[in-house]
């Protein structure tokens, strides 16, 4: 084995946020609270590591969060863009697994296909981060938890409802809140559905947890006593093409002021950004009290450093 995968002791990835149990998310979570309550404990924890960044797709809060966390924790970013060419295409996915494991102690790769993210992970030797493929975004949501419980203190039985697509957002939300006895309400349009085999999976884990996982067609079914709303784009990237027919789809799962009336009085208001206004969501609800969108997107830092420290360190 060569030098940077002897570094690594033992390789686990985070490729759908469903590797780690709930006992290993609540000491993420310890984690991050530390991380961020005392981040010069830790400006060396990563000296000497090196950590790949291969983005397909173009990004602002998963580039900027993962690149100042790495540097932060004493380690070196390598941003590779793969915006032109995307993985496989240049050059096979083994081969560029392969490579990467020789130089550097770690992958953060940001893609268009889950599958494409799997197989790279199949041909390294070092922990590959999923920043966001088409069917999850597991660093994403386990901060948007943290900022849950920053914000109501303790998780177990928090009422969140998500309006809009079922889509990696969305399927990320279900892992993560079945991890932390959340109980998860999901309103989709008939067709835009999550992914039944996912939701199976996370109603057997919210079983174990005492949380609980719903599905309706009504955006205010779903709202109606929650303590958090979130919502996210109706055309995610790479499917612009159908922006103007999701856009009648999803007519009437706006989040407005009326939708977010119904929910509890100390509800909160989420989105994962970058937000259409006028769209999935009304200007007056993402800029008013209730929303804590920046301090999710805030914690995306102090959440991917503990992610790297336990996955790197």
């Amino acid at each position: 084995m060569n030098a940077v995968a002897q570094a690594v002791t033992t390789k686990t990835d985070l490729l759908t946020g469903a590797e780690w149990n709930p006992a290993q998310v609540r000491e993420l979570y310890r984690l991050a609270t530390d991380v961020k309550a005392d981040p010069l404990r830790y400006q060396d924890a990563l000296k000497g590591r090196s950590v790949a960044m291969i983005f397909e797709k173009p990004s602002l809060r998963t580039r900027v969060t993962f690149e100042i966390g790495i540097k932060s924790l004493g380690g070196a970013a390598v941003f590779l863009d793969h915006s032109e060419a995307h993985l496989g295409q240049r050059e096979s996915i083994p081969d560029v697994g392969r490579c990467l494991s020789r130089w550097v102690h770690g992958i953060v790769a940001r893609v268009y296909e889950q599958t494409a993210l799997e197989e790279l992970a199949a041909y390294t030797s070092v922990p590959v981060i999923n920043a966001l493929s088409d069917r999850f975004h597991p660093c994403q949501t386990l901060s948007d938890f943290f900022t849950l419980e920053e914000r109501f203190g303790n998780l177990r039985g928090l009422k969140v409802a998500y309006v809009g697509d079922g889509n990696n957002v969305c399927h990320s939300l279900m892992i993560a809140g079945a991890r932390v006895g959340a109980q998860v309400r999901v309103a989709t349009p008939a067709g835009y559905e999550p992914d039944p085999q996912i939701v199976a999976e996370v109603m057997r884990v919210a079983r174990e947890t005492r949380g609980k996982i719903e599905l309706f067609r009504a955006p205010a079914d779903a709202v109606t006593g929650a303590q958090a709303v979130y919502t996210d784009v109706w055309a995610s990237m790479g499917q612009e093409a159908e922006t103007q027919a999701r856009a009648a789809k999803f007519k009437g799962y706006e989040v407005d002021a009326e939708l977010m009336s119904l929910a509890a009085p100390d509800a909160v208001f989420l989105h994962c950004l970058p937000a259409h206004r006028g769209s999935e969501v009304a200007e007056d609800v993402i800029e008013g009290p209730r929303s804590i969108v920046f301090d999710q997107a805030e914690n995306r830092l102090h959440v991917q450093k503990a992610i790297l420290l336990k996955l790197l360190g």
